[in-house]
C-alpha cells in the first residue's frame, strides 16, 4: 500500500500517515492579533527563536486610566490540544486569553509551541522552556515596561497544562545547565484539566482515553522507552521526578465533573499534596461540564466561576 494513504493511526481528531503527513480535523483555524474592543486588551506576535519559528502572542491590558503605572504579572499560557493540535493564534484561545488578561490585570505570553507528531517531544518542552526563560528576560519592551519578573504565572489546558508541569519540575531541577534569568520567581501555576497518562489504570479512568494515548504517544514520543509511565506523561510514574521538585510556591488544580481526564487529576493533586512540597495547593472541580469546556463556552456559569477562581488565585486570593 502507497505510504501516503496507509495510515498509522486515526481518531477524530487527526489521522498520521505512514509517509509522517498529518491531517488535523480540529484546531487548525487561526485568528490575527490586535485591539480588541470587547476587552481593551491589544495583542500582538513577537518570533521568539527564528531557527524553529516558535513565537508567542502577547496580551496587554488597557492601562490608560493607570495614573501610576505599575508593573504587571506575567502570565505564561500553553495552548491545549494534546500537544498535537490547536496553536496559540486559535480563535477560541484568542478570546480566552483577552478575556483572562482583561479580568486579572496581567500581561500574557500564549506560547506557540511545536506539534508533535511532525515535532516529536521534547520538541514542545524545549519550545515552552525557551518561552518562560524569554519572557522571564523581558527583552520585549512590553515586558520590560510593564512585566514583573519576580511574579510569573504558568497556566495551560489539557496539553498545556501537562507542559505546565513539566516546566515546573523543570525550573526545580537543572536544564542542561541553563537557569531561569536571576531574578525570576515562579509565583503560581494554574493546571487546567491536564493531559496525564499511566500504565496502571487509576479508578474511575477512561479506558478509550487510555486506549487512544498508548497508540498516540508512541507516535508523539517515539524515543521514550517508558511507554505511557514517561514521567512527561505520568508524573506519578515510578522513576519520575519527585515532586518535591514543583518550583511554583502555589498551585491551583482545576477540573470538571463530566471530564474524562478527572481521575488523573484528582491522583496528581493529591501526589503534589502528599509529597512533602512545601507550596499550597488548590482544587476546584467544574460540575455537569466536560474537558475544557471554559474554552468553548466561555459564558456560562461555571466558565464564569472558573475564571472568577483563576482572576482571584492570581491576586493572591
Amino acid at each position: 500500500m502507497d505510504p501516503a494513504t496507509k495510515l498509522r493511526f486515526d481518531s477524530p481528531l487527526l489521522r498520521v500517515y505512514e509517509d509522517g503527513r498529518v491531517e488535523r480535523f480540529f484546531g487548525t483555524e487561526t485568528t490575527p492579533p490586535g485591539f480588541d474592543a470587547a476587552t481593551g486588551v491589544t495583542s500582538k506576535d513577537v518570533v521568539i527563536d527564528g531557527t524553529t519559528g516558535v513565537f508567542a502572542r502577547l496580551y496587554i491590558p488597557d492601562l490608560r486610566a493607570d495614573s501610576q503605572p505599575k508593573k504587571l504579572p506575567i502570565l505564561v499560557y500553553f495552548h491545549g490540544g494534546g500537544l498535537v493540535l490547536d496553536s496559540a493564534s486559535n480563535p477560541t484561545y484568542h478570546r480566552y486569553l483577552n478575556s483572562l488578561v482583561s479580568k486579572a490585570g496581567v500581561l500574557a505570553v500564549s506560547v506557540n509551541y511545536r506539534l508533535a507528531p511532525e515535532h516529536p517531544i521534547p520538541a514542545a518542552y524545549e519550545d515552552s522552556w525557551a518561552a518562560v526563560s524569554w519572557a522571564a528576560s523581558r527583552d520585549d519592551p512590553w515586558l520590560s515596561e510593564h512585566g514583573d519578573a519576580g511574579r510569573i504565572f504558568l497556566a495551560g489546558d489539557s496539553g498545556g497544562a501537562n507542559i505546565v508541569h513539566n516546566i515546573a519540575i523543570m525550573a526545580g531541577g537543572t536544564r542542561d545547565g541553563l537557569p531561569l534569568p536571576p531574578g525570576t520567581v515562579l509565583e503560581g501555576a494554574i493546571v487546567m484539566h491536564p493531559m496525564f497518562g499511566g500504565k496502571e489504570p487509576v479508578d474511575g479512568e477512561d479506558m478509550y482515553t487510555r486506549e487512544i494515548m498508548e497508540k498516540l504517544w508512541p507516535l508523539m514520543c517515539p524515543e521514550s522507552t517508558d511507554g505511557l509511565d514517561d514521567p512527561r506523561l505520568n508524573p506519578m510514574a515510578p522513576g519520575a521526578p519527585s515532586l518535591q521538585q514543583w518550583t511554583c510556591r502555589r498551585l491551583l488544580v482545576c477540573s470538571a465533573e463530566l471530564d474524562l481526564a478527572r481521575p488523573r487529576a484528582a491522583a496528581y493533586y493529591e501526589a503534589v499534596k502528599a509529597s512533602g512540597w512545601r507550596g499550597t495547593a488548590e482544587w476546584m472541580e467544574s460540575m455537569g461540564e466536560e474537558h475544557v469546556f471554559f474554552v468553548n463556552k466561555p459564558e456560562c456559569d461555571e466558565s464564569l466561576k472558573l475564571m472568577d477562581r483563576v482572576v482571584a488565585f492570581i491576586a493572591g486570593n
